[in-house]
């Protein structure tokens, strides 16, 4: 009998026959299939999404030639979602790469195989080439797009959506990884350039792009009219009550509509269709048992699904290729198929063995005995260990030390097999090793040596702008939603409207106060506007315009707030008036610490740490929470910090609530500090006995820079040399008496928390600057936000969800929080979805046990997992995108955004389904946090939302018990400014000035159309936020800014925007002089100065004695001018001079 070595393997000749082989063992499988893709292309089937996607990183180890996965839709059969934009195309780019001919190995599950795609010239015929210099009319293009299946939105963020504002284009095309902005010069294209969705800030410049279309049926009029037709004569219902139906012959592709591919065209292909003649199929166990199983599961759900007239099905063989189709295409072509039964005479053997045994026991007196065993029995075996990244690398390295042989590096596995080194080590993400006989090799990852450990993978970040929360909560506003105006109270907004004042055309907010009394607020006013927030929307109290309702609360808030802020600075002093360590600053090597940062720091990420590291070196103990969404990169900027502080000589300390994160922090610092000499210690529950004793005296000795603990850290019997930094994680899991302790360290050491989300009390006292805040809201790339379902509990939608889920391979958490009913809850859904494999987890199991549960999900031993809120902090799973709520309305808003965070970790969409009692049976207050879940699915949104519980709860005051009746009657963010101008009063000495709690601002009117025109910018929502950043802007330097990125993004500004630009540059500077009105005319214009204006009253004197016919003072705080300003230009530069002179006489004086 004759054996194969995967190095050469038997390759298929002629379709008569199939070759057997026999699975190699390990990775050897992936290495054979490498090595048959050489000289031929190769299509590789497996029996299920998940086996496809393990296999994929393991073959672009070994392959020379391109790895081409064609992924699953990842949707039921007949489901009524469609398959995710990203998902589409990626399949899309694989169809036009095989249509181009490249050679190289495509991948699919055997389910993929069964669709129906296409014909073979629908990609080729619709792609659509765009080269600098084209011709290109605006009006058919947008026409193509529609037709190609493009969506027109307002802001371009997915595959398959454009944008189009006068000359710009913006275009996110199918199968590329960046969207592109087309700007036109006339009729030709001028530039392509890429741009990042985030910022929507333009990139690299390109010469020319593929335009593939927006999804795999087509809706040219042609399809549409083979759609109607194929439609009304296979389903004999009434095709108007049918909402599909509908929207198809208009052209919307709406949810589900993929599962009538086959109606668009006259015929489908399959895959094989799309492939090139010569491809050889490679089949892996399996397949045939997987095929019969997603046929039965197709014929069922027809069978359930098929009664509802208004969404008829297509039968199972028009819709599926059935099994038997899918094996005869199969025979067409030269094939091999691995078999795992030994016994199967025809099989070839593989001469590879399962790969080596040679795990390292950490609690054995020579951790490597099994390994140096190993190679000494093994002499003339060649070794290549593999790790998955380069700080494992440097890990690796340290563990093999004591086998003090020579293990150089090396790049991959191909320069492995050409040199001659006895043993190497190589990084790649290679989850099993393999042991081949001839020649004599071996690979030995780090699943051999350590088991399965779960390591996390992290992911790269992208960049949003500094979204301020005014903004943001301006984006939130919909007409009849309530705004504060500072000076008349609590209206109901409406919306934007053009009006003519003086001959001028302007934009106004109208707002509507109590008995209908309508007030209009002109843009450039619109620093003085925020949301209101405290009580519900519905019962906010509307103010009488003219009334002095809304003065006397404002002043009796002013009060509150002055008694408030003197206690907050009294803290506050008492802290600033203590001396913390100072940390050396930043040197080369921290540079260097930084430069191995493997991920581009986002812009929020890279603000935080300079806030950390500036804390860190001045004098006073630092006092920062760091909030970012999960998985957002906070870690990071506590890995930087600590590194200061190790490198100025002191301990740092990091807490964490749960064992199973001290272990995961470990790790990731082990990682991380690889090529840095500081020693990582962990104390926990797991190291117990001598090993503790062990570490807690190199703490004391001070031997042990880092060390990473959960609350035991801060018992008596843990003595530290020098504590320089404490580092918190997910503060809110902590108990009083551990928060008392840190009360206590507060004062002495630099503390830096870090949570996904913030109690309001610590937001609360974060925004008034006792402890300092960093947002960190920016999504790494590529993780989609979580569709998020409110719904009565019913076991149709659980049972669908379920499948949905461990049908595409993933993993599903069905969240039950009452430990005595857990496992009857679990024994119910084996009942409901025989398919799932389910597992428990909660916190009375003991925590081996626990911890066991938890890796064996982690593994995919099982898919469903029923667990109780444990699952809160703890591992990520990248495969575990749906999360399923039960009784939802007893959780906080809090505790909902974090549970709802630990899915949609990866690229698929995440679903959450929150089930609740009927209505009736929950409290009012459920009712909203539910609400306010529902509605904020984008990601970063655990800031927002935790403002919201804010609102819901009525923030508690800060150091007082007394829940604020002021916060509903004025509004969260005005109390918030109040609070803080009352600080900065005291602060400085002064009383606050309870008349007057706020600036005013400047009012400036110049009869000048300063607007942002309709046609330049037609989205009123993009239009009032833009206002809104305008009317908000810092200084000159934040404005020049936004007019770089206006420019950017909508092109270049039209006048009355340059107005609106310049306008507001005069009011800040008047603002700063103390001016309370600036107005001026074509003849005459006046200056109407505040209370408390900054200028030298002799400026005054002197100006108006030279320039008598120009000046004069008009009662005590008026000075008019008059001169010719008829032009824009000459206005301008009036009011410019005289500004300057009213400050530089100032500056002299």
């Amino acid at each position: 009998m004759s054996h194969f070595t995967p190095l050469a393997p038997p390759l298929p000749t002629g379709t008569r026959e199939t070759t057997y082989c026999q699975l190699p063992q390990g990775s050897a499988t992936a290495l054979t299939l490498a090595r048959l893709a050489d000289d031929a292309p190769l299509l590789v089937v497996t029996p299920d999404t998940a086996s496809a996607q393990r296999l994929e990183s393991t073959l672009r180890f070994y392959a020379d030639v391109p790895v081409m996965p064609f992924p699953d839709w990842e949707t039921l059969p007949y489901d009524s979602f469609s398959p995710h934009q990203d998902i589409v195309s990626a399949r899309l780019r694989t169809l036009r790469e095989l249509q181009e001919g490249t050679q190289g190995i495509v991948l699919a599950s055997i389910n993929t195989l069964m669709q129906r795609l296409p014909p073979r010239d629908y990609v080729a015929g619709r792609v659509l080439t765009l080269a600098t210099g084209d011709r290109l009319d605006r009006e058919s293009f947008r026409e193509r797009l529609s037709r190609a299946g493009y969506r027109a939105v307002e802001t371009v963020y997915e595959p398959g959506e454009y944008a189009m504002r006068g000359s710009l284009i913006d275009l996110f095309p199918m199968g590329t990884d960046a969207p592109l902005r087309i700007d036109l010069f006339d009729d030709e294209i001028d530039t392509l350039r890429r741009f990042d969705p985030d910022t929507q800030r333009t990139q690299d410049k390109i010469e020319r792009i593929d335009l593939l279309p927006a999804h795999e049926y087509s809706l040219s009029r042609s399809a549409i009219a083979c759609f109607r037709e194929g439609f009304e004569t296979l389903f004999d219902v009434d095709p108007r009550q049918c909402p599909l139906y509908v929207d198809a012959i208009k052209g919307i592709p709406s949810p589900g509509l993929e599962q009538y591919l086959p109606l668009f065209f006259e015929e489908t292909a399959t895959l094989f269709e799309h492939l090139a003649e010569q491809t050889r199929i490679a089949l892996l166990p399996d397949v045939f048992e997987a095929a019969e199983h997603h046929w039965l599961s197709i014929e069922g759900r027809y069978e359930n699904l098929g009664v509802d007239p208004t969404r008829p099905l297509l039968p199972p063989a028009k819709a599926f290729v059935p099994a038997a189709e899918v094996f005869a295409a199969i025979k067409q072509h030269p094939r091999l198929e691995f078999v795992t039964d030994s016994a199967s005479r025809h099989a070839i053997a593989s001469a590879t063995q399962s790969p080596p045994a040679v795990a390292i026991n950490a609690r054995a007196q020579h951790p490597l005995a099994t390994l140096e065993a190993f190679l000494d029995a093994h002499r003339d075996l060649r070794i290549l260990f593999v790790a998955e990244s380069r700080g494992r690398r440097e890990a690796l390295d340290e563990a093999l030390a004591p086998l003090h042989r020579d293990i150089p590096h090396i790049d991959g596995w191909q320069n492995f097999l050409d040199g001659n080194q006895p043993l190497a080590i190589a990084e790649g993400a290679l989850d099993e090793g393999l042991w081949l006989g001839d020649p004599a090799i071996a690979v030995i990852t780090e699943t051999e040596l350590y088991g399965e450990v779960v390591r996390q993978t992290r992911r790269r970040a992208k960049a949003t702008d500094d979204n301020e929360l005014a903004v943001r909560h301006l984006s939130e506003l919909r007409p009849g939603a309530p705004v504060v105006h500072q000076h008349h109270g609590v209206g109901r907004y409406l919306g934007l409207e053009m009006l003519t004042a003086g001959g001028q055309a302007a934009e106004f907010l109208a707002l509507e106060y109590a008995g209908g009394a309508k007030l209009y607020v002109p843009v450039d006013n619109l620093q003085l506007i925020s949301r209101y927030a405290g009580a519900t929307d519905e019962l906010a109290p509307l103010h009488k315009l003219g009334s002095d309702t809304w003065g006397k609360a404002k002043r009796k808030a002013a009060e509150k707030v002055r008694d408030t802020a003197a206690e907050l600075l009294d803290i506050y002093a008492r802290r600033e008036a203590r001396e913390g360590f100072v940390s050396d600053m930043p040197g080369e090597e921290y540079l260097r610490f930084a430069a191995s940062f493997p991920f581009e720091e986002t812009p929020d990420q890279h603000a935080a740490i300079e806030a950390v590291i500036a804390d860190m070196t001045a004098p006073r103990p630092m006092d920062r929470v760091v909030c970012g969404d999960v998985g957002f990169g906070k870690t990071e900027v506590a890995m930087r910090a600590a590194f200061l502080a190790v490198s100025s000589g002191r301990q740092v300390v990091v807490l964490v609530p749960t064992t199973l994160l001290a272990q995961q922090h470990y790790d990731n610092f082990r990682d991380r500090f690889a090529d840095t000499a500081v020693q990582i210690e962990m104390l926990s529950r797991f190291t117990g006995g001598k090993g503790e004793g062990d570490a807690l005296k190199r703490i004391e000795e001070g031997r042990a820079d880092i060390v990473i603990g959960t609350h035991k850290l801060l018992s008596k019997s843990v003595k530290f040399s020098n504590l320089g930094l404490m580092i918190i994680d997910e503060e809110h899991r902590f108990g009083v008496a551990q928060k008392e302790r840190l009360k206590q360290m507060r004062a002495e050491v630099d503390i830096l928390t870090l949570t996904a989300t913030p109690i309001p009390r610590t937001l609360n006292m974060a925004m008034n600057g006792i402890r300092d805040l960093s947002i960190i809201a920016t999504p790494p790339a590529r993780r989609l936000s979580v569709k998020t379902f409110v719904q009565q509990r019913n076991e149709p939608v659980v049972k669908e969800a379920i499948l949905r889920e461990v049908l595409r391979g993933g993993q599903v958490y069905f969240l039950h929080n009452e430990v005595k009913t857990i496992e009857a809850s679990a024994e119910k859904l084996r009942e409901l979805v025989p398919e799932a494999r389910v597992g428990v987890a909660h916190g009375q199991l003991p925590e081996r046990a626990l911890e066991r549960v938890m890796s064996d999900f982690y593994h995919k031993r099982f898919n469903v997992l029923v667990c109780s809120t444990i699952i809160e902090t703890g591992i990520d799973v990248p495969s575990a995108n749906t999360i399923i709520i039960e009784r939802a309305d007893k959780f906080g808003l809090a505790q909902l955004h974090q549970l709802r965070g630990r899915v949609g970790r990866s690229h698929h969409q995440a679903y959450a389904y929150l089930l609740t009692p009927p209505p009736k049976a929950m409290t009012k207050d459920a009712i909203k946090r539910l609400e306010a879940i529902s509605q904020s699915d984008d990601l970063g949104a655990g800031f927002t939302l935790a403002s919201h519980d804010m609102e819901i709860r009525g923030a508690g005051e800060l150091l007082g018990d007394e829940q604020s009746g002021q916060m509903e009657t004025i509004g969260y963010s005005l109390y918030m400014q109040m609070l803080d101008r009352a600080v900065k009063a005291i602060r400085a000495g002064k009383t606050p000035n309870i008349e007057a709690p706020l600036d005013e601002g400047t009012e400036i009117s110049l009869n000048l159309p300063a607007l942002i025109p309709n046609d330049y910018l037609p989205d009123v929502q993009q239009r009032l936020i833009m206002y809104k950043r305008i009317s908000s802007a810092a200084d000159e330097g934040a404005l020049k800014e936004l007019q770089v990125e206006m420019i950017d993004r909508f092109g270049l500004l039209p006048a009355p925007l340059k107005t609106l630009f310049r306008q507001t540059r005069l009011r800040q500077r008047a603002e700063r002089l103390g001016i309370a009105k600036l107005e001026a005319g074509a003849e005459r214009g006046r200056v109407i100065f505040g209370p408390d204006p900054q200028v030298d009253p002799m400026t005054l004197v002197e100006l108006i004695q030279r320039h008598p016919a120009e000046y004069k003072l008009d009662g005590a705080d008026t000075l008019r001018f008059h001169g010719d300003m008829e032009k824009e230009e000459d206005r301008f530069q009036r009011i410019d001079a005289l500004l300057e002179t009213l400050n530089r006489k100032a500056k002299a004086a």
